[in-house]
């Protein structure tokens, strides 16, 4: 059978092949009359034309896709910013790839390459580590690029953030209005500026309520899930315990609450502790010591990185070409309140189960 070309959808609708390709286009589909497009739309589904992506590509150098790399996509965060950033990317034509770095530097450089030579659009990057050399090189070849959740050292690009220091800040403060003085925090990579902007508000309200840190209760090291267990086992193993824990991010969270479950398997006598922690999910109201959350708005964040992107991309095609997306990459950074949530008034004392 044969193919269906866009000149044959223009002679079944009686307008130019001009006409059919704009109103096929999602980015120029609205400068077409409503008429001409249900014209264009009918001799589309009678002659099941279908587009051909490759050589529109070609022709048009945009791929009409927008990828994002991540750490990590077992945290639920970045699936509600990728989330967030689908509905809106979709109300715009375009498509979402998602590739994750495995948290490494070397694997971020190989999934960036990759898909820079499969000429996404552009890129939105959620950095496996502190410096960004390699996307200066990426816009360097006329990629636009906007971070998210996390700044690089080295390139001055657009990133949309939560506020984190507030965040920590404000969930430290919480604790102490509580009443809790003997406070801890784990988790984190001081190379991540996430970490340490969130380290920063829970000093801030340490000092602010004059009570100097425990160097013992600073339990830094990675953002996962082992990380969270190992900072808690160790405090645990303390002479003196805290009260309550600030925990880094969710995933950290958990492992910390997976340890303090086996403790209180083991020792039922064990003092309760409470654990305040960024990032709410729809399985918090399980997490026995958890008191309070900092909640973020990731799909926000993720709407507002494509908007900025496709700003971006916008900029690129009325540029004298890549050398305009490199001089002109920002470094605008917006960052977005996040919501203290209180959750049950007392920690459970005994296993619940």
């Amino acid at each position: 059978m044969k193919r269906q070309t866009i000149r044959d959808v223009a002679a079944a609708a009686g307008v130019s092949i001009a006409t059919v390709s704009r109103t096929l286009a999602p980015d120029k589909a609205g400068r077409v009359a409503e008429g001409t497009r249900r014209l264009v739309f009918s001799a589309v589904e009678t002659l099941g034309y279908r587009t051909n992506h490759a050589a529109r590509s070609l022709k048009t150098r945009s791929t009409r896709t927008i990828a994002i790399v991540a750490p990590e996509l077992a945290n639920d965060f970045f699936m509600d910013l990728a989330e967030g950033m689908e509905g809106e990317l979709d109300a715009h034509g375009y498509t979402l790839l998602i590739a994750s770095s495995a948290n490494s530097d070397e694997e971020e450089r190989k999934r960036l390459s990759v898909l820079a030579d499969r000429m996404v659009d552009g890129m939105v990057v959620i950095p496996a580590g502190p410096r960004g050399t390699h996307l200066k090189a990426l816009t360097g070849r006329g990629v636009p690029v906007v971070l998210v959740d996390r700044l690089v050292e080295g390139v001055d690009l657009d990133a949309v953030l939560s506020d984190n220091e507030t965040g920590a800040f404000e969930l430290t403060r919480a604790l102490l209005s509580d009443g809790y003085r003997r406070i801890a925090f784990v988790g984190g990579d001081i190379t991540i500026s996430t970490a340490r902007e969130r380290l920063s508000g829970f000093g801030r309200a340490l000092a602010e309520g004059g009570i100097r840190p425990e160097p013992d209760w600073i339990r830094l090291g990675g953002m996962g899930m082992e990380d969270g267990y190992r900072g808690m086992d160790a405090i645990l193993q303390s002479r003196r315990r805290p009260e309550a824990l600030v925990a880094v991010n969710l995933l950290v969270h958990l492992g910390m609450e997976r340890r303090l479950l086996e403790q209180n398997q083991r020792s039922r006598g064990t003092e309760a502790m409470v654990i305040a922690g960024f990032d709410e999910t729809a399985y918090t109201p399980f997490l026995p010591a958890c008191r309070y959350t900092a909640a973020q708005d990731a799909a926000g964040m993720g709407k507002q990185a494509v908007q900025r992107l496709l700003e971006r991309i916008a900029l690129k095609k009325n540029s004298a070409g890549p050398e305009a997306v490199e001089e002109s990459a920002g470094g605008q950074i917006i960052r977005l309140p996040v919501k203290i949530i209180r959750h049950r008034p007392e920690p459970f004392l005994k296993p619940w189960f």
